[in-house]
């Protein structure tokens, strides 16, 4: 048999076993009961990319609801459901109701809130102007979704909310209820990396270059990689590479006892929305920082901010509330690849290791790693507690 011959055959054998063998490595794995409240208002098509690397990492680490069947990225959610066909533009909203809330508390072991900013009218409706923000459809953080952390802190369970929970839509009182629980405080400013800032980037929403030059009424004349900063409709600062930045990039850096405790690497890219806060009473489990130039600096102290703040936070003591400070779950990664345990054995082939600025390392070298460790840390202490 010639060699080019043996070579194929044995790389097509790796192919096929090694998820074969990881799919019944992970099917016979131990399935871990824990009922969790997922909350996803951002919902604008049927594949619910917002929380979809939440579901991704409770099936990959055989998290399962108390029946033991698991959570299905479609339908195991609250919040905004879009109606088969997309095209008709239905939907439906599955939020909680107040009578519901005493149940909910008691029933379920955590709340996962991915995502509250919602659903407009303008990104819902195709061909309508987006050159600038419209009407909310529903969305924002409301009485009933606080209610339910109230409940469920003073059970002393699970509670994980993610970067947009107390920010724009949600009303300043409420934001206010939810600071008060959870003992630290939002600066009201919200940020985006852009790989590009020419106003032709189709991701690069219109509105936001009007708002630039409405507030400083000057040209936009920005055309590099950089960040854009908003609070509320009001302000808006942009950091531009070269001018304001050494790298557009922001990153998330950790210390050696979070590297240690969590595996996740000391320092990997993000390239999604974050928002920034002040931890308070909170415990820094990370922090982001922007390679800010002096230039940059002097921008940002112009505003009382700075160019380290945190990631993630938790509460002090039991570490059974913590707050990710950026659009952790949001991914387009296949969810039937969550049943396949090869993957954790062939991760290194989906990014470049070697490479510091591949936001692909934030899913498998930060969020997945850190994700999986504060669940299961819960679920040991809980087992525990029913001994």
């Amino acid at each position: 048999m010639k060699k080019p011959l043996i070579i194929f055959i044995i790389v097509l054998v790796v192919i096929l076993i090694l998820p074969a063998a990881g799919f019944f490595g992970w099917f016979f794995e131990e399935k871990k009961p824990m009922n969790i409240v997922i909350l996803d208002k951002t919902v604008h098509s049927m594949d619910r990319v917002k929380h979809r690397a939440l579901t991704w990492v409770l099936a990959n680490d055989r998290f399962v609801k108390e029946n033991k069947r698991k959570y299905y990225l479609r339908k195991d959610y609250y919040g905004f459901y879009p109606i088969k066909p997309l095209r008709s533009k239905q939907f439906r909203i599955n939020d909680f109701r107040l009578v519901e809330l005493p149940a909910l508390s008691e029933n379920n072991d955590a709340v996962y809130y991915a995502d509250t900013y919602g659903v407009f009218f303008n990104d819902w409706y195709q061909g309508i102007n987006k050159s600038r923000r419209s009407r909310k459809l529903f969305g924002g953080l409301n009485n009933n979704d606080y209610l339910l952390l109230v409940e469920m802190k003073k059970k002393n369970k699970l509670i994980i909310l993610e970067y947009n929970t107390i920010d724009y839509p949600s009303t300043a009182y409420d934001r206010f209820k939810l600071e008060g629980l959870l003992g630290f405080k939002t600066t009201g400013w919200t940020g985006q990396y852009y790989a590009s800032l020419d106003p032709a980037n189709e991701n690069l929403p219109p509105w936001v270059v009007d708002l630039y030059k409405k507030k400083t009424r000057e040209d936009w004349s920005f055309t590099k990689a950089g960040i854009v900063l908003l609070k509320g409709e009001n302000e808006i600062l942009v950091l531009e590479e070269g001018t304001h930045l050494e790298n557009a990039l922001p990153f998330i850096v950790s210390n050696e006892e979070t590297v240690e405790k969590y595996g996740v690497v000391p320092r990997v890219a993000f390239d999604k929305k974050f928002n920034i806060i002040e931890a308070r009473d909170n415990r820094v489990i990370s922090n982001f920082e922007l390679n800010t130039t002096e230039e940059g600096e002097l921008l940002l102290d112009k505003h009382f901010l700075t160019n380290e703040f945190p990631a993630v936070i938790a509460n002090q003591g039991d570490l059974r509330t913590a707050y990710f400070s950026g659009d952790f779950a949001t991914s387009n990664i296949p969810p039937w690849t969550a049943s396949f345990g090869s993957l954790n054995i062939l991760k290194r082939l989906l990014y470049n290791e070697a490479d510091p600025n591949d936001t692909r390392r934030f899913f498998w070298l930060y969020y997945r790693p850190i994700l999986t460790g504060i669940l299961n840390d819960y679920y040991l202490e809980k087992e525990l507690e029913l001994e």
